[in-house]
């Protein structure tokens, strides 16, 4: 029997070598891509440079470096009491010590020459800097801020001048979001309840963290999560093995979103035809192994608001399985009905995958079905190839009875499958149930709350809850991996336990 306490190092082996490791390696590429962020480069040297033999405070007081590239959100006409160059630096100031807008106000009230130093007038209050963030700064702005600050962080140990004289660690933000995930709340209630549990000192303010999400590029956000993945594999591979090749399972599932859908790309329209949603692909093991996510792909459509090209979903298949091909050998895939396309059965054949996919009832099935009712046949299976411009593959179309007992479903596959093995072989597809229960699990156990429109916190929160999730899988396989018998899809560690487990380890006993 594992104990308790064995349980625990484990699951926080698993979560450390995965959170505290690959997510590091996900911060932004520099690149000087317009004239404002060579002036934001600029800035960071310069109080790179100054720190070298001083401290934060004096760096700030020595800067003349003038702020010309990036422009004030508030037209000359409006009574903005507060100098916009002055907003700019302060803000840079809290993006390097990760302080919390009400951390800094206070800060500003005990030493008021700092605000002077920075060219405020007055002390200004913490409305006025999370105002200024939100309707003064546009992207522009705040990437400038982002840029010019990371730079600083990523080069320079410092002091914040805090309590506690240190800046947050990566882990603080990560276990904040963790917790965030674990006790299923948003980030301004969950910082406050994490830092009622560590203390006021230890964990990141709700502003500060989102304001470290957002430095995370989308792009190296999902090569983050792919050598996460590696890791975590790499760790099971040295205590225990799956069966290879593994049968695998795309689909797309959908968070909701509420707000205004102008300027907003990657919200897409959903079923329902009022709704509204951010979309991820996934690519996922199924069937009697380890359920583990593999990849996750942001999905980009085009909807009535924006200029977004027509979705190719094929192009979504082919990086999904190219990424989940570098971890493990994958013999089959299931999708639904959404990726019913000729282009994706192309896609798959060319990554040399078979696939079994069922497809949309149109006017050619209904013929096939018309006939098998005057033949009094159950099942047909009939053979056809594929033509486009990526290549050419032979197929078959599988007319078997629907597991639901009423009428007949359609399958496409590129494998050699003839009437008499039709109906078994498709009952494959009925593994891909598995997939639903998984996404249950990642929504409902894992991923913090957000109401925020920007994508990359959407993007983050939901490629940190399918880490966590996956972390839950693999530390059940390797409990289930010391018991001999057959290995079986139900849990032996519940989600719920799971949950209890890390969480008891964020938060110390009293």
């Amino acid at each position: 029997m594992v104990q308790l306490a064995q349980l625990k190092r484990l699951l926080c082996n698993l979560y450390h070598q995965s959170c505290m490791n690959s997510f590091n390696e996900s911060r932004p590429k520099e690149s000087p891509r317009r004239c404002y962020l060579c002036e934001a480069y600029q800035l960071g040297i310069t109080i790179r440079n100054e720190l070298q033999h001083t401290d934060l405070v004096t760096a700030f007081e020595n800067l003349d470096q003038s702020i010309d590239a990036i422009e004030d959100g508030y037209p000359a006409w409006h009574p903005a009491p507060l100098s916009f160059r002055a907003m700019v630096l302060a803000s840079i100031f809290m993006e390097i010590t990760g302080d919390s807008y009400a951390a800094f106000t206070r800060q500003l009230t005990r030493q008021p020459e700092i605000s002077s130093l920075l060219g405020f007038s007055r002390i200004p209050d913490e409305s006025a800097f999370s105002r200024a963030w939100r309707n003064r700064f546009d992207d522009a702005v705040q990437e400038y801020v982002q840029t010019a600050a990371y730079f600083v962080v990523k080069e320079v140990h410092f002091e914040s001048g805090r309590a506690s004289n240190a800046s947050y660690e990566d882990t603080q933000f990560f276990e904040l979001q963790t917790f965030m995930g674990m006790v299923r709340c948003g980030t301004a209630q969950g910082a406050t309840r994490f830092q009622y549990r560590r203390g006021e000192e230890y964990g990141p303010h709700g502003d500060t963290h989102l304001r470290a999400v957002k430095q995370f590029d989308p792009k190296e956000l999902v090569n983050g999560f792919n050598e996460t993945t590696d890791r975590l594999l790499s760790v099971i591979a040295s205590e225990a093995s799956f069966p290879r090749p593994v049968t695998a399972a795309i689909d797309i599932t959908t968070i909701p979103y509420y707000g205004d859908v102008e300027e907003m790309p990657m919200v897409s329209g959903t079923k329902d035809r009022d709704g509204r949603a951010f979309k991820f692909a996934t690519l996922s093991i199924i069937g009697q192994n380890v359920p583990l996510v593999l990849a996750v792909e942001p999905v980009r459509e085009s909807s009535a608001w924006d200029e977004n090209s027509p979705n190719q979903i094929h192009r979504t298949v082919r990086r999904l399985v190219q990424r989940a091909k570098e971890h493990v050998p994958i013999e089959t895939v299931l999708c639904d009905r959404e990726f019913d396309s000729i282009r994706v059965f192309q896609t798959l054949s060319n990554l040399d995958m078979n696939y079994l996919i069922p497809k949309r009832v149109s006017s050619p099935e209904q013929d096939v079905f018309d006939q098998m009712d005057e033949d009094d046949q159950d099942v047909a299976v009939e053979s056809a190839s594929i033509h486009v411009e990526a290549g050419s593959h032979p197929m078959r179309f599988l007319y078997v009875p629907s597991t639901s007992g009423e009428g007949t479903t359609v399958f496409a596959t590129n494998l050699r499958v003839g009437p008499d093995e039709a109906e078994t072989f498709c009952r494959r597809y009925s593994r891909r149930w598995q997939i639903e229960s998984e996404y249950k699990s990642i929504k409902g156990d894992f991923l913090a709350k957000t109401s925020s429109k920007d994508y990359r916190v959407r993007l983050f929160y939901f490629v940190f809850a399918v880490l966590l999730y996956n972390i839950w899988r693999l530390t059940d396989f390797l409990l289930k991996a010391g018991v001999e018998g057959e290995m079986d899809y139900a849990p032996v560690l519940t989600a719920g336990e799971c949950v209890e487990l890390i969480a008891s380890a964020l938060i110390p006993p009293d």
